[in-house]
C-alpha cells in the first residue's frame, strides 16, 4: 500500500518542502526492497522586504495549496535548532504558521531534531549538511542532489519518517 509523506524545513524566507510515496511499511517488505520515490520537492520564498505578517500570509496560503495539492498521509516536520537568536525568532514564528496549517488539515505531524535526521540518513548525527544531501540523492536514486538546499532538507525529513514508519509513526487515513 503506498502512502505520501511531506517533509518539511520551516524557515520564514525559506521553507523547504518533499513529497515523497513509500510503501506503508517498508520494513516489513517481503521478497523485494521497498520502493520510495519523490512526488514533488522544493520552497516557498517570501520577500525580505515585505514585512513579518504579510510572509507569515504567504507561508499559511501557499502550505494550505501545498497540502491540498499533494494529499499527504503523513506530515514531518523538522523541529527548531537555536542557533542565532534573531533567526531563531523568524523561524519560530513560520514554525507556529506551519503548525497551524498542518492542524487544520487534521494531521498531528511527527517532528524530528536535526541530529536524529543526521542520524536516520547518515548513521552519525552530527554529519554534515553536504553527507545528509548525498543520503538523500543516494536513497531516492537521484542523480544529483536536490537544489535549493531547503528542498533537499525537505525531503530528508520525509526520509526520516519513513524510516522510523515500522517504530512509532502514526498513519492518518488508515
Amino acid at each position: 500500500m503506498e502512502k505520501r509523506i511531506l517533509g518539511l524545513d520551516p524557515g520564514l524566507a525559506t521553507l523547504g518542502f518533499g513529497v515523497i510515496s513509500v510503501n506503508r511499511f517498508p520494513r516489513e517488505a517481503t521478497g523485494s526492497a521497498p520502493a520510495v520515490g519523490v512526488v514533488d520537492y522544493g520552497v516557498i520564498q517570501t520577500a525580505a522586504d515585505q514585512p513579518t505578517g504579510q510572509r507569515l500570509q504567504v507561508l499559511y496560503d501557499d502550505l494550505n495549496t501545498l497540502l491540498n495539492q499533494c494529499q499527504p498521509d503523513l506530515v514531518a516536520i523538522e523541529k527548531l535548532f537555536f542557533y542565532r537568536m534573531g533567526n531563531t525568532i523568524a523561524v519560530a514564528q513560520a514554525r507556529g504558521v506551519v503548525l497551524l496549517v498542518v492542524a487544520q488539515h487534521h494531521f498531528t505531524p511527527v517532528e524530528f531534531t536535526p541530529a536524529q535526521i543526521k542520524q536516520a540518513l547518515t548513521g552519525y548525527g552530527n554529519a554534515k549538511k553536504y553527507d545528509v544531501q548525498l543520503a538523500v540523492a543516494r536513497e531516492l536514486n537521484l542523480a544529483a542532489i536536490p537544489k535549493p538546499d531547503d528542498a533537499a532538507d525537505g525531503l530528508a525529513v520525509a526520509l526520516t519518517a519513513w524510516f522510523q514508519a515500522g517504530e512509532r509513526v502514526c498513519w492518518a487515513n488508515n
